[in-house]
């Protein structure tokens, strides 16, 4: 590899935040293409990275979890620092991953030791699938492509950090206020392609008595909407909300709020976007796709408290009807 790649992928990244809005809405994904081991290429969205760097000097601190290996000053911040092939048990991993990944999402930074970095490229949501079915719940790819020829495993980064962690995900919220009515129960449907992410959000309707449909990307929700259309079902009152995920395969957040306001049938449905990404959120294009709120992952209380206030005045929306 070019020694010079970090600095110029470096560099590329700020670039490719530069073209954030382009990119949005119009339903493609930027990947930073790497290898952990052996020839087989993984991807993680490039606005979840900061930069890449040449392996620093680690150094232990204490308390950090046993997944990591340790911790690197990072422009004068400790960042805590998880080798990625072990964290994920990649047969091929390499024993000494020379290259470090710093990211952002979910309101924190931490850093992923890699074997090779490769490039960053666009590839359209609709040619990013979801991954086969392994049998398994606790699988750490979100999605699947290719790219000139070469299978691209894309690696749910938000599980991988939270299983690191072993931190508690599923967050109480502050106060669980009575939702008036006892007639029909309160439906809302999520769309996430982050295990991670899905499970908050469902434990957070729990603890609201929220009733949750959850999904793993934006094309399999439309087509859920659309089908309860057909069958005659007012999807406006059937659903209280859609939550929805902004970056996933097969079709992205911006891309399904446009579908849904496109539809006649669908149109007065209330969107709430969010997402794990941390200072590339660009707040016009929430209006620009029609979408009703939005809120950055992850805070079960500001959740909570979007839902709340989206439920009690579709509470009395349908009372007033």
């Amino acid at each position: 590899m070019d020694p010079r790649l970090p600095s110029r992928m470096s560099r590329d990244l700020l670039n490719r935040i530069d073209q954030r809005t382009r990119l949005a809405g119009h339903n493609r994904l930027a990947l930073l293409l790497f290898r952990l081991g052996g020839r087989q290429l993984f991807g993680v969205n490039v606005f979840k990275v900061q930069e890449v760097l040449r392996r620093p000097p680690l150094f232990p601190i204490p308390r950090l979890p046993p997944g990591f290996v340790g911790a690197a000053d990072i422009r004068g911040r400790s960042v805590p620092i998880l080798d990625l092939g072990t964290a994920v048990r990649y047969p091929e991993r390499h024993l000494d991953p020379p290259y470090l990944v710093v990211t952002e999402f979910n309101r924190s930074v931490q850093g992923f030791l890699v074997a090779e970095v490769d490039r960053i490229v666009n590839i359209a949501v609709e040619d990013i699938h979801s991954p086969p079915e392994l049998g398994v719940a606790e699988s750490y790819l979100t999605a699947v492509t290719r790219y000139g020829g070469e299978l691209i495993q894309i690696i749910d980064v938000e599980s991988v950090l939270a299983d690191a962690t072993g931190a508690q995900m599923l967050q109480a919220i502050g106060k669980k206020p009575t939702l008036a009515g006892e007639g029909e129960p309160v439906r809302i449907l999520v769309t996430d392609d982050s295990r991670v992410a899905r499970n908050q959000i469902r434990a957070v309707l729990d603890q609201l008595g929220v009733s949750s449909t959850l999904l793993s990307d934006g094309r399999q929700a439309i087509e859920h909407l659309k089908q309860l259309a057909a069958d005659g079902v007012d999807v406006a009152r059937h659903y209280a909300m859609v939550i929805s995920d902004i970056e996933m395969p097969s079709m992205d957040g911006y891309t399904l709020t446009t579908e849904i306001r496109r539809d006649p049938a669908l149109a007065g449905l209330f969107v709430l976007l969010h997402t794990s990404l941390s200072g590339v959120f660009n707040n016009a294009m929430v209006d620009q796709v029609g979408a009703n709120a939005f809120v950055a992952k992850y805070s079960a209380n500001e959740l909570a408290e979007k839902v709340l206030a989206r439920v009690q005045a579709f509470q009395r929306e349908k009372a007033a009807a």
